[in-house]
């Protein structure tokens, strides 16, 4: 008797013909594949109860067809086996769309961001139909060619410091928001000259159009200005500039009352971590931008304590500086070893190379679990499972030939210098290098394109095929670029 009453759910139909429909221009559709049967209905409900029309059918009604969870060419031929077409009053969303709508409490105009584009189609007209045709931008920044020439400095700059506040108060949402739209900026060829070009550019919601067209009306953005002033803002970025202080530890001290480097330190109840020990002992240094001369010079002095460990080891820059920067916070490297797991005996090696050389002033050494049973994994993690090190290494002054008032004050020829080292599998070293090379956004996309528009998993360990059940090998980063069927990015073209 139970199962039977739940298959017919008679309050579903009750709630549906007594609610009333205050958005008669909107039909939704929720497709059940992936979402399930249960959640469908829930949102179904959830969606007359605030006067949006819910279609259970496919009909020649539905204006809005919303999707969560499935791969853009699965969704999108099941779509066309219905008889669905792409005209300019109907939408394919994602679930997005639909959340930032309910919580709303009404239709929010659609944006290019929540589009689920037709592999099948011309990308443009696919992830926007009504839009214009000359505006070809893609929303995804691995479609995007983004250098380090920023002609629009003066819009990104005031997003990002939205953005960072936005990350200081624990908002992820809003964060990623700006920080797509500062991202789409970076990577115009010219500088914005009229509000009008807003409108052919993806992922700018109405706050970040605002907060440009306030910029060129005013020359600055009164809420961002409103930002750097505010004493939450300034301290939280002052202690999270500490290495090994994240913002929730920042926030934590802020929360004490502590404003300043001196009331932590002589806070007897804060009891710091080896990390975080490290961080103010040479704050000094490595507070200050690593230069490109001086990443060249770390490049030798970690190839040789590398080869003395593997001859036949290679080692490369990855981050910024393979991006094209010329200032960093730090400088990564990545090793690659010739044969399967020479990897574990590297970094060990490299550290006692290090001490040797009394150059060596913190480590902290992780080493590796990963397994490729474990693959693919559901969850993109921040960090990956290889064998890394994260060292404070000193770099003799004359290697790149500058004074420093404080070192000669200090009688020391040297400065501290944050030096990141990665050691992953001969068979994972192109995923790694992709991934350790960013930047963040640009990977974070690639990651979320490989996912709604190829049904594929992709981390710094590997691409996997949902469809064939199978990791797809990768020798080189294109061969990772080819396995999504997009165009080869250079690393100076990842500056998203």
């Amino acid at each position: 008797m139970v199962p039977t009453r739940k298959r017919q759910r008679p309050e579903v139909a009750f709630i549906r013909h007594r609610e009333e429909v205050k958005f008669r221009d909107v039909t939704v559709f929720l497709v059940e594949k992936r979402m399930g049967k249960s959640r469908r209905n829930f949102l179904s409900n959830l969606a007359r109860s605030k006067g949006f029309c819910v279609d259970d059918a496919l009909s020649g009604d539905v204006t809005h067809v919303v999707s969560e969870g499935n791969a853009a060419q699965e969704l999108w031929n099941w779509l066309e086996e219905q008889g669905f077409g792409e005209t300019l009053n109907k939408h394919v969303l994602h679930i997005s769309w639909f959340t930032e709508s309910m919580s709303a409490g009404r239709p929010v105009p659609v944006e290019l961001r929540h589009y689920i584009q037709n592999p099948a189609a011309d990308q443009r007209s696919c992830a926007h139909p009504s839009a214009k045709p000359e505006s070809a931008m893609s929303p995804y920044a691995c479609q995007r060619r983004t250098t380090m020439d920023n002609h629009n400095k003066i819009f990104t700059d005031a997003l990002e410091v939205l953005a960072e506040n936005m990350e200081f108060s624990g908002n992820r949402g809003p964060c990623l928001a700006f920080r797509r739209a500062a991202s789409v900026l970076k990577s115009l060829p010219a500088a914005l000259q009229h509000l009008e070009e807003l409108h052919l550019l993806p992922c700018l919601g109405e706050h970040c159009k605002a907060i440009v067209e306030e910029i060129f009306d005013c020359g600055s953005s009164s809420r961002a200005q409103e930002i750097l002033n505010d004493d939450r803002y300034r301290t939280m970025k002052l202690f999270s500039s500490v290495f090994g202080v994240g913002p929730r530890t920042a926030e934590s001290w802020y929360c004490r009352g502590l404003r300043t480097f001196e009331q932590v330190l002589s806070e007897p109840s804060i009891r710091l971590n080896r990390m975080q020990t490290a961080g103010f002992l040479f704050y000094e240094d490595i507070s200050k931008p690593v230069s490109r001369t001086e990443a060249n010079a770390l490049k030798i002095i970690v190839e040789e304590a590398v080869i003395c460990v593997n001859p036949h080891a290679t080692v490369s820059i990855t981050g910024g500086f393979r991006r094209g920067k010329e200032f960093g916070h730090d400088v990564d490297f990545i090793i690659k070893t010739p044969e399967p797991g020479q990897e574990d005996a590297v970094l060990p090696g490299v550290i006692e190379r290090f001490k040797s050389q009394n150059i060596l002033l913190y480590s902290d050494l992780q080493e590796s679990t990963f397994d490729l049973r474990q693959l693919p994994t559901p969850r993109f993690e921040a960090m990956d499972h290889f064998s890394k090190c994260f060292l404070i290494v000193k770099l003799k002054n004359e290697q790149d030939g500058r004074e420093r008032e404080m070192e000669a004050r200090a009688s020391r020829d040297w400065r501290a210098v944050r030096v990141d080292l990665v050691a992953p599998p001969v068979e994972r070293y192109a995923y790694a290098l992709l991934g350790w090379t960013g930047s963040t956004l640009f990977e974070r996309d690639l990651r979320r394109f490989a996912r709604l528009e190829r049904g594929k998993l992709l981390d710094n360990h590997a691409l996997y095929d949902k469809a064939t059940k199978t990791l797809l090998p990768a020798s080189t980063e294109e061969d990772i670029f080819a396995h999504l069927g997009l165009e080869y990015i250079e690393p100076w073209q990842r500056n998203a």
